[in-house]
């Protein structure tokens, strides 16, 4: 699929007189955050991933969105953004950005006076992203609009679209569609994969990684000194860019037996390398930066000193940032729980962590949640 079937084959004419059934009204959307196992970072043109990624969808991190429009005559994009009932006018050139970017897929945005109100299951200085959430909540809103301009769309186009505006507004956005596996970017090994769009791995996926559980240890809860868009730049002239997009991309192959017989070892050890991996990179960056912090390092080795004291499958994983995801399958919850209380909370922010497991992605909602 390429690029030009997302823009909109609706005329001039046809949506004049589609503007007139539609002059209000309402859409709510919830949308989940994802944490990747093999990581992307490094991008190109409109937000286009260098390598493949594979993410685990999350259930109870979700952003709740609804926007309300209304038919307007005057020029170019209006809208308003509220934070948890609060506008947000520090939220509004993101969303302009993005506007600017899908205008040619929605070509209705400038006819319609927009409300956006968001509000995150998760605390927002909470140190957790909510821009995947939030961006495809939004991406999925605007959707529903257009469904109801074009009612004959299918299902999978319009999560394809969804993802392929989500990707527009923030790049792993595109993976919080749907769920519980989401692969993005072009893999030789997975067909239909797309730089354009995430979609469901194709593949067999064995028990072990049923409901999979990750608890996410919020170890810093403020603002990130190097943002995620300053990081993926300066891969660009990275030394290791190239041995780096190899990696991920094998890494990726490796993950497909290992996805199919369940190998909870060789999961860790590809996991954890490619969490390591993507920290190495902001290490050797040019200028060098370090998002991890102490506390984040003491829970890492406490995370391999219990899996070797006892045989457990936990392991970890980490964005692009200082929290911790300790990920572990769900006949473990009750010991891993007990060991994150007991030994990992203390270097927690205020002893705060999240617990959190695989979702099946995003799905539309009661206006009255509002």
């Amino acid at each position: 699929m390429i690029e030009k079937q997302f823009i909109s084959k609706l005329s001039a004419n046809s949506l004049e007189e589609k503007f007139k059934t539609l002059e209000k009204g309402a859409v709510s959307w919830q949308s989940p955050s994802n944490i990747a196992l093999v990581k992307y970072w490094g991008k190109y043109g409109e937000q286009l991933p260098m390598n493949a990624s594979v993410s685990f969808t999350l259930k109870n991190c979700n952003t709740k969105t609804l926007l309300s429009f209304e038919k307007k005559n005057s020029e170019g994009f209006d809208f308003e953004v509220f934070l948890d009932g609060k506008r947000e006018v520090s939220f509004e050139p993101k969303i302009l950005k993005f506007f600017e970017r899908v205008e040619v897929s929605l070509p209705f945005l400038k006819n319609y006076k927009f409300k956006i109100k968001t509000t995150n299951s998760f605390p927002h200085s909470s140190g957790i992203a909510s821009s995947a959430s939030g961006m495809s909540a939004l991406a999925l809103c605007l959707m529903d609009m257009e469904r109801q301009f074009q009612p004959e769309i299918s299902e999978a186009y319009f999560n394809e679209k969804a993802s392929f505006l989500s990707r527009l507004g923030s790049g792993s956005a595109c993976r919080s569609i749907e769920g519980p596996l989401i692969v993005w970017g072009e893999h030789p090994e997975i067909e239909g994969s797309s730089n354009l769009f995430g979609s469901k791995y194709p593949f067999e996926v064995h028990e072990n990684f049923k409901n999979y559980q990750d608890t996410i240890l919020l170890v810093d809860k403020g603002e990130k000194q190097v943002s995620s868009t300053i990081g993926h730049d300066l891969m660009h002239n990275h030394p290791f860019a190239e041995q780096r997009f190899k990696q991920a991309n094998d890494n990726l192959s490796k993950l497909i037996p290992v996805f199919k017989n369940g190998d909870l070892p060789e999961f860790i050890k590809i996991v954890e390398s490619e969490a390591l991996s993507l920290h190495a990179m902001m290490l050797t960056s040019m200028p060098y930066f370090i998002l991890m912090k102490p506390n984040t390092l003491e829970i890492i080795n406490r995370i391999w000193k219990f899996r070797n004291e006892t045989g457990s499958n936990v392991c970890f994983t980490l964005d692009a940032g200082a929290n911790v995801h300790v990920l572990y399958p769900e006949i473990e919850k009750k010991a891993i729980s007990e060991f994150i209380k007991k030994e990992l909370s203390q270097f927690c922010k205020n002893g705060e962590f999240i617990e959190d497991k695989v979702g099946l992605g995003a799905e539309r909602i009661s206006n009255t949640k509002f």
